[in-house]
């Protein structure tokens, strides 16, 4: 029998293409074990791994698909281990620009739909200690909170040389199906909730409405109203990536310090980072960027499969070059739409993101992505990983950078996660315009730095980004 699936996870197979596939993976630093032969343990490794071939679900599943429509992911009965698990020489693992360039290779290509749709690849120097693993996953067997629990789990708390199992043959325990109804008692428990999520996604687009012809503007931005730059339009073949670390124990004290949460601190390094970036390209810009962001829509302690996240667009800063007055400006944005999605049911702020990404698809079939304004120009997620050291079995996991996958209307996606105290952060965009991120990575790093700074020193300032304004800067922010 198949596993069934939502209309979110199906949405990540049907929009899927040669240009944009629909895959997640990051990219893991580990360390062998003191006294190993580098010119053979990532090899042995890679053949030990090769031998769990009894996968279990999701990992032993293929889509049953009839035409572009997925029916469900159906197990097969025979798993291609040299496949799914590879091993790869590099001439250098500590060259990150060259370790990045290689990971956006394989990051561009798709995963083969006639097979289970996981990948794991070996990349090691045969004189080198540190050696890498780039997993990747389609985005249709979870979101990222599931994958990251699906990561932990395939990790061991301490060096382990016997007795270890990789994440794909893992067996997970099943959760108890929920308490079973009547029919006729289902029917008007399904009718209710439909009610009532009807009744907030109409509360929901009317405030849009009432922003988009500037009656009230504390609200949302309004989807598609964002700024066209090379990084968005049509999303085509080819993927930029960079990595890179920031202190996360720094950004919290800096959250602390500014009343502020730790995604807004890092909120308003991305936007200058990528401010400085378009600049480089020749932008100027008369109002704010927008970002999308990912929402969890879990109830605390919930631990379903698939995808359970609303994706809505934040207003981030414009106008100022005090780093600490941008960061108030997005902290008012942000708490605009945190309050909103409080203030509506989960399964509302769901049915929004399907409705607004589906025109997105829409307009990314036809090819016109490129013609119309964006959702937005930035994704940024974050996503709490593991708090101690973790192990893949006998080898010290050193880092694991999250490289997403790419929404219609393209942007840059940045995605981190916190690994033993440190923010590991990967980037990713189409490289037609631009060829390597790293100079955006450099310059989030530096607004950070500059960001943390100001608080002690107001005479602090960001050199000329390009920003020009046409509105009246938020009067909370500023008094000019």
């Amino acid at each position: 029998m198949s596993q069934k699936l939502s209309f979110l996870d199906r949405s990540f197979w049907i929009t899927e293409s040669k240009a944009n596939p629909k895959h997640v993976g990051c990219l893991q630093l580990l360390e062998m074990p003191a006294g190993s032969d580098p010119k053979t343990y990532v090899t042995a490794l890679h053949e030990e791994m090769q031998g769990f071939a009894r996968a279990c679900p999701p990992f032993n599943c293929r889509v049953k698909a009839v035409a572009i429509w997925p029916l469900g992911l159906q197990p097969v009965k025979h798993m291609q281990m040299d496949y799914h698990v590879q091993v790869h020489q590099v001439e250098d693992v500590h060259d990150r620009l060259a370790l990045d360039d290689f990971i956006g290779r394989m990051h561009e290509t798709r995963l083969d739909p006639d097979k289970p749709l996981w990948q794991y690849h070996f990349l090691y120097s045969p004189d080198q200690q540190v050696f890498a693993i780039y997993a990747r996953v389609h985005h249709m067997y979870g979101d990222g909170a599931t994958l990251v629990r699906w990561f932990q789990a395939g990790y061991l708390d301490k060096a382990e040389t016997s007795g270890f199992v990789p994440v794909w043959a893992l067996k997970r325990l099943r959760h108890q199906k929920r308490q079973r109804y009547k029919r006729m008692k289902r029917f008007w428990i399904s009718l209710w909730e439909t009610l009532l999520t009807g009744k907030d996604l109409l509360v929901i687009f009317t405030r849009l409405l009432l922003r988009l012809i500037r009656i009230n503007r504390h609200y949302m931005p309004v989807p598609f109203t964002g700024t066209r730059t090379v990084l968005t339009g049509q999303v085509k073949a080819g993927r930029a990536v960079a990595t890179f670390d920031l202190d996360f124990a720094r950004v919290r004290a800096l959250a602390r310090r500014t009343r502020a949460s730790a995604n807004e601190v890092l909120l308003t390094a991305f936007d200058i980072g990528i401010h400085r970036l378009l600049q480089d390209h020749g932008h100027v810009f008369t109002r704010a960027l927008y970002t999308n962001m990912p929402i969890n829509l879990r109830k605390p302690g919930e631990k379903t499969t698939g995808n359970r996240i609303a994706i809505v667009p934040v207003q981030l800063a414009h106008d100022e070059s005090d780093p600490y007055l941008r960061l108030r400006q997005i902290i008012y944005h942000h708490r605009i739409v945190k309050q909103a999605a409080q203030r509506a049911r989960p399964s509302a702020f769901s049915g929004y993101t399907i409705v607004i990404q589906a025109v997105a698809l829409v307009f990314e079939w036809l090819h016109i992505s490129g013609w119309v304004k964006p959702i937005g120009n930035v994704l940024v997620s974050n996503i709490p990983g593991p708090k101690q050291q973790k192990y893949f079995k006998d080898s010290k996991l050193l880092a694991c950078y999250p490289i997403s996958t790419m929404v219609p209307g393209g942007g840059v996606n940045i995605t981190l996660m916190t690994y033993n105290g440190t923010a590991n952060i990967g980037m990713v965009c189409c490289n037609q315009q631009i060829k390597s991120l790293q100079p955006l990575a450099d310059y989030c790093q530096e607004a950070f730095d500059m960001l943390e700074a100001s608080i002690d020193d107001p005479s602090l300032s960001i050199d000329d980004i390009g920003e020009h304004s046409d509105e009246v800067p938020l009067s909370i922010v500023s008094d000019h």
